[in-house]
């Protein structure tokens, strides 16, 4: 039988708040208040509490572990994904996949993990970063990559990845193997229902547990509303329970105290609560320059099952789209291939009725690429803003324009290519007015006179970045290279917010790497003391 350590761990005493459970309003003090379960929060969690620091964290989705994964998209996405898998840009032009419950993403995503890419690096150097170098965090990276087990997958990959493979070594393009971050991995196939064999190294059964057992608190279904403002300082933190969807607050509200509060709520909830709390912003940046990769989807129907739901999500990438462009130039674009589950599939294939329910039948013999465009680096790359609706609750603004859409339009051209070259008897831009090729030469001629328009042509991510953007000069950044707030001396930002464009790959494991280097230094400062390992 699998262990579920937080039954384990609840049951020995672990210090977890059901925030809907509590009778009554509730104070509480620690050292150091953390906002957001996620990649950027479980890291700073386990290094603040092993460095002997009373830590609190504030989570505002469910608590789900172990024993509730099953494997079922009906139970998973309402559970633990923001607005039940359907957060969606202002003009519902992008579908946006991010974690909402104790864990964060990392409880749902698909395990790619990648280092943050040289050429982001230098880039990003080139804005006032100049200590983000790949020597700088190269130890920070290989700390991360033993605690949570992060190395290539060298087990064969299923169908789904392996077309990729097989149609771009046709075309001369290289196709490489995904690390991820696993340890005796089954092989099922469901990461994105959250993993019922404790197999993918998420927060969830690794920092968290590791900082509960050093006696941590979490609250869950809590969702951080106001930080209190005094000065250049925070005085405390204002909480109120949500409902299990995340979404009505409910009676009883939670004030925090500390020293220091560290927000990792990620690069939509972190601005968020700033603008909520009416934070200094003296850049003018903040909840702004906020970065997709924008996500264009191509479906293939192959001539035996490809059967995409089973085996690893993503095992296969190619780079071969950002190395052969400059960084600066027209959007490159990242190819791997997802998983393929009922519920995913249908709600992102173009069509309806009768068109869409035959395009449904063939659902074992879909395959499905992606490209993730590197967005960010472009001078005409503007990005997205974060913004707040009536009711305090946050809306993302991405207008998708010239410079995304010929992306985009390179993009599905590339796609259709390999997946022809793989042996695709048709193929489908995701799109509503593709009613499917037969040819490549029918797929070329077609994409070419796609029109690139919003809900026209499916866009979606997984990876939200910025809008709390680090760098040296205050009047051009809303945090300094560490993470902390210009203007509010015990505050720091710990998850993708900080970025300043796109990473141009997956980035969990750059919010690992990062997010220890810079809350070992707030560690070391709140003590006086070196901070503690992950490792």
């Amino acid at each position: 039988m699998i262990k579920d350590p937080f039954t384990e761990g609840l049951a020995k005493g672990w210090k977890v708040v059901d925030a809907a459970r509590l009778a009554t309003d509730r104070e509480d003090e620690a050292d150091v208040v953390i906002v957001g379960s996620g990649a950027g929060g479980g890291i700073a969690a386990e290094i603040l509490a092993k460095s002997g620091l009373r830590v609190v964290v504030v989570e505002e989705g469910p608590l789900r572990s172990t024993s509730d994964f099953h494997m079922r998209e009906s139970e998973a996405y309402p559970a633990l994904y923001q607005e039940s898998a359907a957060r969606k840009t202002a003009d519902k032009g992008i579908n946006i996949l991010q974690g909402r419950c104790v864990g964060g993403s990392t409880t749902v995503n698909w395990t790619s993990s990648f280092r943050t890419p040289p050429g982001t690096l230098k880039f990003w150097q080139g804005l006032g970063l100049a200590d983000y170098t790949q020597e700088a965090l190269l130890p920070w990276f290989e700390m991360v990559e033993r605690r949570l087990s992060i190395s290539a997958w060298y087990v064969p990959p299923n169908a789904n990845n392996e077309i990729l493979r097989t149609g771009a070594s046709k075309l001369g393009i290289e196709a490489q193997v995904i690390r991820r971050n696993v340890n005796g991995c089954w092989n099922l196939g469901y990461c994105g229902t959250g993993c019922p064999t404790n197999a993918k190294q998420s927060m969830l059964i690794t920092t968290l547990p590791a900082a509960l057992e050093l006696g941590a608190t979490i609250y869950y279904g809590l969702r951080a509303e106001r930080l209190n403002l005094a000065g250049d300082k925070v005085t405390g933190l204002d909480c109120v329970a949500v409902d299990a969807a995340g979404i009505h607050p409910q009676a009883r509200r939670v004030r925090l105290r500390a020293k220091h509060f560290v927000l990792a709520g990620g690069a939509i909830g972190s601005p968020a609560l700033l603008l909520r709390s009416g934070a200094p912003d003296a850049s003018g940046q903040l909840g702004r320059r906020t970065f997709l990769h924008p996500t264009l989807v191509s479906s293939a129907l192959m001539d035996t099952p490809v059967d995409g739901h089973a085996g690893a999500p993503q095992s296969l990438y190619s780079d071969h789209f950002l190395d052969n462009l400059p960084i600066d130039g027209p959007l490159g674009y990242k190819l791997e291939a997802p998983p393929l589950h009922p519920v995913l599939f249908a709600t992102t294939l173009q069509g309806f009725g009768e068109g869409h329910a035959a395009l449904m039948k063939q659902f074992r013999n879909a395959q499905v690429l992606l490209a993730l465009l590197r967005d960010g680096f472009n001078p005409a790359s503007r990005g997205g803003r974060v913004r707040l609706r009536e009711d305090g609750t946050p809306l993302l603004d991405y207008p998708l324009d010239d410079v995304v859409w010929d992306g985009a339009r390179r993009a599905l051209l590339t796609m259709a290519e390999i997946q022809f070259a793989a042996g695709a008897k048709k193929v489908y831009a995701v799109h509503e007015e593709c009613a499917g090729w037969d040819s490549w030469a029918a797929a070329k001629e077609g994409i070419a006179r796609l029109p690139m328009k919003p809900l026209a042509m499916r866009v979606v991510s997984a990876h939200v970045m910025g809008g709390c953007a680090m760098g040296k000069d205050a009047g051009k950044s809303v945090v300094d290279p560490r993470g902390r707030h210009h203007q509010l001396g015990n505050l720091t930002v710990a998850d993708g917010s900080l970025f300043p464009t796109s990473i141009g790959a997956n980035p969990q494991q750059s919010v690992y790497g990062i997010v220890a280097r810079n809350i070992s230094a707030l560690a070391q400062a709140l003590t006086g003391k070196p901070a503690a390992s992950l490792a």
